[in-house]
C-alpha cells in the first residue's frame, strides 16, 4: 500500500516522539545496565590487575550470552512490531511466549557449559595460570546469572514492542545500586564482611540479576496493560490440544518466529564467537605481555562499549519504529523513515567519538595499571574514536532499519562475510604474521565497523529490504 506524498525526511511528529522516547529510555537503561559490569571492572581494576584480567576474560563469555540474548530479543521485536503496528495483540503475546522459551533454553545451555567445563572455556582466552584462577572463581558464581539475564531481557524486549520502556530503566537503576553496594562491601571487605575480591564482584552481579528478574516478571504479570501477556496462555503451557485452531495458530507463529530468529541468531552467535576469539588473539600475542594486552583492551573497550550502548539503543528504537511502519504498509513512509534514520545515526556517532576522545585521559586515571598497559589503552581509545563513527552508521541502519523491516538474510550474509571472511583472517595476520603493535591489531579487529558502511548504504538505496512477515 502507498499513501500520501513522499518526503525525504519524515515529517510526522509521532514518529519522532516514538523514536526518541524509546531511544532515550533504552539509552538510559543500557548505560545503567552496562554500569553493572563497568563497576566490576573499575573496582577490580583498583583492587588488582590479575583480578581485573580474570573478570575481563569471563566477561567475554558473558558477552556471548548478551549477544545471543540480543538475537532472541531482536527476532521478537522484528516480528511482534509488525503485528503491533496492525494493532493485533494476540500474535504479539504468542511470539513473546516462543521467545521466552528459547531464551530459557539458551540460558541453561551457557550456564551448563561453564559449570561442566570451566577450565577448558577459560583456556580459550588466555594461557596465564593466575588469570585462569581468578576467572574460574568469578565464573563459578556468575554462570547462575545467565538464565535470569536472558529471561529478563526478553520480557523487557516484549514491553519495548508496545513502547513501554521506563520500567526497564528503573529496573536497571535498582540493579546498579544493589551491585555497587554489594561490590563495595564484598570486594574490599567493608562493614565487617570478608575481603572476597573477584568472588565478591560476582556475588554482587548475581544478586542484582535476581532482583532484575523479580521486578520485571512482577511488572509484566500484575502492572502492564498494553500487552497484558497473561490475559491468555502466551507460553502455550495449558494448550494440550495441538489439533485445535488455537494450537495450529500457535505452531504457525512459532515457525514464523524461528524463520526470523534463525538468520538473526546465526549472525549473532557467529559474531559473538568471533569477539572472544579476537580477545584470545591479544591473549596469545608473541613477544608481548598478554596480561598487559588483555588489561589494556579490557579498559579501553569498556569505555567504548559504554558509548556503544547508545548506538545499540538507536538500533533498538529504529527496529521498533520500522517494524510498526512496515506493519502499517505505507511504502513511501517506510522509505522516508529509513532516510531520516540514516542521517541521524552518523551525527550521533560523531558526537560520541568526540566525547570518547576528550574523556580518555581522565577515565584512564581511574585504573591502577602498568605503564605499558596504560599506554596501550590510550592508543586503542584514539583508534576507537574513528571506529565509533563508522559503527554509529552501519549498526543502527543494518540492525534497525534493514533487519527491523524484515530483511534478515542480507544482514546475516553481510556480517558473516565481513567477520569471518575479512576481519578474522586480517586479525590473525596482523598479530602472528606481521606482528603489528597491540593498538594496530585492535584496529584490524574493529575494522568491519567501518567498511560495512558501504554495502549497508547501497542496500538502503536499493529499496529491496522491505519484508511483510505477518499472517492474515
Amino acid at each position: 500500500m502507498e499513501s500520501g506524498r513522499e518526503h525525504f525526511f519524515t515529517r510526522d511528529r509521532a514518529f519522532y516522539r516514538l523514536l526518541f522516547s524509546i531511544f532515550s529510555m533504552v539509552t538510559l537503561q543500557n548505560v545503567v545496565a552496562y554500569s553493572v559490569n563497568m563497576l566490576d571492572n573499575i573496582m577490580l581494576g583498583s583492587y588488582a590487575q590479575t583480578a581485573l584480567s580474570g573478570a575481563a576474560t569471563v566477561n567475554q563469555i558473558f558477552f556471548m550470552v548478551q549477544q545471543v540474548s540480543l538475537t532472541v530479543c531482536d527476532a521478537l521485536v522484528i516480528l511482534a512490531s509488525q503485528y503491533y503496528g496492525q494493532k493485533r495483540l494476540s500474535p504479539v503475546r504468542k511470539v513473546a511466549g516462543h521467545a521466552l522459551k528459547l531464551a530459557a533454553a539458551w540460558g541453561v545451555f551457557f550456564a551448563g557449559v561453564c559449570l561442566l567445563l570451566p577450565g577448558q572455556v577459560l583456556g580459550i582466552f588466555t594461557r596465564d595460570a593466575a588469570i585462569i584462577e581468578q576467572g574460574r572463581a568469578y565464573m563459578q558464581i556468575l554462570l547462575f546469572t545467565f538464565p535470569l539475564f536472558m529471561l529478563s531481557a526478553t520480557l523487557m524486549a516484549a514491553l519495548r514492542v508496545a513502547g513501554t520502556v521506563k520500567i526497564s530503566f528503573y529496573i536497571s537503576v535498582v540493579s546498579l545500586i544493589v551491585n555497587a553496594s554489594v561490590n563495595y562491601t564484598l570486594i574490599f571487605g567493608h562493614f565487617g564482611f570478608p575481603e572476597m575480591g573477584v568472588r565478591g564482584a560476582a556475588i554482587g552481579t548475581l544478586i542484582s540479576r535476581v532482583i532484575e528478574f523479580a521486578i520485571v516478571s512482577g511488572y509484566v504479570r500484575f502492572k502492564d496493560k498494553k500487552l497484558d501477556l497473561f490475559s491468555e496462555d502466551f507460553l502455550g503451557l495449558r494448550n494440550r490440544d495441538q489439533n485445535s485452531e488455537r494450537g495450529r495458530i500457535d505452531r504457525e507463529l512459532g515457525k514464523d518466529y524461528m524463520r526470523v530468529a534463525v538468520p538473526v541468531m546465526l549472525t549473532g552467535i557467529l559474531w559473538a564467537v568471533s569477539v572472544p576469539m579476537q580477545t584470545a588473539i591479544l591473549g596469545h600475542l608473541p613477544g608481548a605481555d598478554a596480561s598487559e594486552a588483555i588489561a589494556a583492551n579490557s579498559v579501553s573497550m569498556t569505555f567504548y562499549q559504554y558509548l556503544k550502548v547508545i548506538v545499540a539503543a538507536m538500533a533498538s528504537a529504529s527496529g521498533v519504529v520500522m517494524g510498526q511502519s512496515v506493519g502499517r504498509g505505507d511504502i513511501r513512509r517506510i522509505r522516508s523513515d529509513a532516510r531520516t534514520l540514516s542521517v541521524l545515526d552518523p551525527a550521533i556517532g560523531i558526537i560520541l567519538a568526540i566525547i570518547l576522545f576528550l574523556a580518555r585521559t581522565p577515565l584512564l586515571s581511574m585504573y591502577s595499571l602498568s605503564e605499558a598497559a596504560l599506554r596501550y589503552a590510550d592508543q586503542i581509545m584514539v583508534i576507537l574514536c574513528f571506529v565509533m563513527v563508522g559503527m554509529s552508521y552501519q549498526m543502527p541502519v543494518c540492525n534497525g532499519v534493514l533487519r527491523g523491516s524484515g530483511d534478515t538474510t542480507f544482514t546475516m550474509w553481510l556480517n558473516l562475510i565481513s567477520v569471518w571472511g575479512i576481519v578474522m583472517p586480517l586479525s590473525f595476520l596482523a598479530a602472528f604474521v606481521w606482528k603489528l603493535p597491540v593498538p594496530l591489531v585492535v584496529l584490524c579487529i574493529q575494522s568491519d565497523q567501518i567498511f560495512k558502511g558501504l554495502p549497508v548504504f547501497l542496500r538502503v538505496r536499493s529499496g529491496k529490504w522491505i519484508r511483510h512477515l505477518t499472517r492474515e
